[in-house]
């Protein structure tokens, strides 16, 4: 097979740790499974900023572009507080999504039953849970215009960011939530604040009969932002597919993130639109959690999500779906040994370190050969 083509991108903090570890995981699948793996490594970040002079160079954006699947871990870092808001490291990231067009955030909320009890909910509200929240990433108030501050004619100071979508916009995003809801339980619940916002009330105008005209096979409902907050801590189970805007969907994504007890669990995928050609889709994988400058070189870091994150590039762009799950697999008897790192440690576990969760991983892995 031809070799597939990733870029790493390490990043801020914890990142270089964890890219360590998953740099030996892609070596397992290399050497036992056979697959051809072209890696090479880039910067993103603080540390692009450093080493670069900007989050994100053009020479990177390029090879982003070029290769099949790229794999970043964290930016950002108390270090960087004092940088201008366009050179800070979260605009790398930014730039990655808005340019690259990746307008799909993927991200499973999963409760493993080695880690029910790590919930700050009662184990009959969480356990089984299993939600795949799609967030729009390249609209929406975060990239909006116009924004930014002014002082008006009487001297009062105020800053304003713009709500705006576009019809196709909002039509991709939905159609990306209800074909992957075919694939899972067969339900979408579209959340916005049809009520109090106009881009809410067109969200809702768009994604209704488009459901009815091209997905009439799948269960659509609507839910109000606050009421889906509310919702996700009162009867998580109930929902499947969670489709919503960029700003509702970073809030309500860290929400679910914390039902499954750690951040450090939890991966995500980032897809752009599937090119006319080819069907290749330019894509950025990247666990949830930061950068956690305060660990950052200590050998302690939680690697579970980006080895989540690895196995949903697995099935997303490298059309290795098989390996995808025997990863996943992997992780889920690593916990069930009883191995911890200190996010998700409990009592009469084991506290590994990074490297220890990633030699737990790789025990799974060659235990299930």
């Amino acid at each position: 097979m031809a070799a597939l083509r990733i870029l790493l991108l390490p990043g801020d903090g914890i990142g270089p740790e964890i890219m360590r570890e998953t740099r030996r995981l892609l070596d397992w699948f290399s050497r036992k499974r056979k697959l051809s793996f072209e890696l090479s490594e880039g910067l993103v970040g603080g540390a692009a900023y450093d080493g670069e002079g900007a989050p994100v160079s053009d020479a990177t954006l390029a090879r982003a572009r070029a290769v099949d699947a790229v794999l970043m871990v964290s930016v950002g870092g108390t270090k960087w507080d004092n940088v201008p808001r366009a050179l800070r490291p979260e605009a790398g990231l930014l730039r990655l999504r808005k340019e690259l067009d990746l307008f799909a955030n993927l991200r499973p909320a999963i409760v493993f039953d080695a880690l029910v009890d790590a919930s700050t909910l009662r184990p009959e509200i969480v356990r089984g849970l299993d939600i795949l929240i799609v967030r729009e990433l390249t609209g929406g108030v975060y990239f909006g215009q116009p924004r930014g501050r002014e002082t008006l004619s009487d001297g009062t100071e105020r800053a304003l960011d713009t709500q705006v979508y576009t019809r196709p916009e909002i039509e991709r995003i939905a159609r990306v939530a209800f074909e992957l809801a075919r694939k899972r339980r067969n339900k979408v619940t579209s959340v916005e604040k049809a009520n109090v916002m106009e881009s809410g009330a067109f969200w809702r105008a768009v994604v209704t009969p488009l459901a009815k005209a091209e997905y009439p096979d799948v269960t659509l409902e609507h839910l109000y932002a606050d009421n889906c907050a509310m919702q996700l801590v009162r009867n998580p189970r109930q929902f499947d597919v969670i489709v919503t805007d960029n700003l509702f969907g970073d809030l309500l994504s860290d929400e679910a993130a914390m039902l499954t007890g750690s951040l450090g669990m939890l991966p995500s995928a980032s897809l752009g639109a599937p090119d006319a050609k080819t069907g290749k889709r330019l894509s950025l994988y990247e666990p949830v959690h930061g950068s956690a400058p305060d660990i950052a070189g200590q050998n302690k870091a939680n690697p579970l999500a980006t080895f989540l994150t690895v196995a949903m590039m697995f099935r997303y762009s490298l059309d290795l779906g098989k390996d995808a799950e025997r990863l996943e697999a992997a992780v889920k008897s690593a916990l069930e040994s009883g191995a911890r790192t200190g996010d998700i440690m409990q009592p009469g576990k084991t506290l590994v370190s990074t490297t220890g969760m990633t030699d737990a991983v790789l025990k799974a892995l060659d235990q299930a050969l």
